[in-house]
């Protein structure tokens, strides 16, 4: 992950004080969530596309030993034995329910034992210029989401999560004036290396959805034969289509029908909006009307909203801390997502926030808000 090393230094105990309760507040987010579930729950392999949860509890641990405790701190890794295990890179996804990982209890003492020791680094060092902790600290945010959308493959999650209720406000389109605005985060502050530099951009005019697309509205797409009608899809989303023998996630026709429609992926979109005689915004238009002075989107943060736009740096890019985070998925198919999820920690989840994912995944909580040109 990419952080800013151009914050001032900040080492007074009262700062410190207020990053170990942040650190705290996360932690409490990570437990809260598995704190119901069995051993097996915990360690059990739910689907090819994610990892068993007790992964995610282990790398969280070694992430913030590497960042927190070695790379800021100086201290030789708590178990380095695990360094491999529990890097994103080292073990993908796809290897990681047939290896022997920790176990739940041996997860959960890692966590424990690693926080230990950074809150010593954080209350010894301070800290620095607090990008280490940041980076840290939504880590671990982002962590809970992608375990949710594990549990929900696994009928996992509590009573309530994931329903979303009904969208108000108007609908409608909200027309956006051509010219330039300010793309990206400012280079003061913590943010992700892909969301910079900071630089203009210019838009045509283009009109775009008030409010994102309904369960309601994704029915009617099914009901009209939009999973049938060819011209509609991409070649690339055909052959997924057809491959795959598809039809709309089964929890769509169970949700609210005036909820946001979710779990959709991007050949989806691309097909719904087609047959709206609309488009996907591109990444600009979306971040514009996003950080427009008087509110033009609503019902954002429901569900992660699909863009025309393939994931790539900014011109000016500069990978940091490390390339893994970003530079390697650019320009690989990967389609930028925005706006966050109710899964999504608002810390994380800002204006300027890319998420990324491939066009046919559909188990992040992904939906679309159209566009069309003036």
């Amino acid at each position: 992950m990419a952080i800013s090393a151009q914050d001032p230094s900040t080492s007074d105990p009262a700062s410190v004080t207020a990053a170990i309760e942040a650190l705290s507040e996360a932690r409490a987010r990570t437990l809260a969530l598995v704190g119901g579930l069995d051993e097996d729950s915990l360690e059990r392999a739910h689907s090819p596309l994610m990892s068993p949860l007790v992964w995610d509890l282990a790398h969280i641990a070694a992430y913030e030993d590497l960042w927190l405790c070695h790379r800021h701190g100086g201290l030789a890794l708590c178990r380095p034995e695990l360094a491999a295990m529990y890097d994103a890179f080292e073990t993908p996804r796809a290897v990681r329910g047939g290896i022997p990982l920790l176990g739940a209890a041996q997860a959960l003492a890692y966590m424990r034992q690693v926080r230990e020791r950074s809150t010593q680094v954080l209350l010894a060092s301070g800290l620095g210029d607090s990008s280490a902790l940041e980076l840290v600290r939504r880590h671990e945010l982002q962590h809970t989401e992608t375990m949710r959308q594990t549990m929900a493959i696994a009928g996992l999650l509590a009573d309530g999560e994931g329903v979303l209720e009904a969208m108000r406000g108007e609908q409608g389109w909200v027309a956006v004036p051509a010219g330039p605005f300010e793309m990206g985060a400012p280079a003061t502050g913590f943010a992700y290396d892909n969301e910079r530099p900071a630089h203009m951009r210019h838009t045509g005019a283009f009109h775009i959805a008030r409010l994102p697309v309904s369960n309601a509205s994704w029915l009617a797409f099914c009901a009209e034969g939009g999973y049938e009608r060819r011209e509609l899809w991409s070649q690339e989303g055909l052959a997924w289509l057809t491959q795959n023998d598809i039809a709309a996630h089964p929890l769509i026709a169970r949700a609210d029908p005036l909820a946001p429609v979710c779990h959709i992926n991007w050949f989806e979109a691309e097909a719904f909006a087609r047959a709206a005689g609309a488009r996907l915004p591109s990444e600009p238009e979306w971040e514009k009307a996003a950080r427009s002075e008087p509110p033009l989107l609503q019902s954002l943060g429901a569900v992660w909203e699909w863009t025309a736009s393939e994931f790539s740096g900014y011109e000016g890019f500069a990978a940091y801390p490390y390339r893994e985070y970003s530079e390697v998925f650019f320009d690989r198919g990967y389609r930028v997502l925005r706006g966050g999820s109710w899964a999504s920690s608002e810390t994380v989840a800002t204006r300027t926030f890319r998420n990324w994912d491939l066009p046919q995944r559909r188990q992040i909580f992904a939906g679309l808000r159209l566009a069309r040109d003036a």
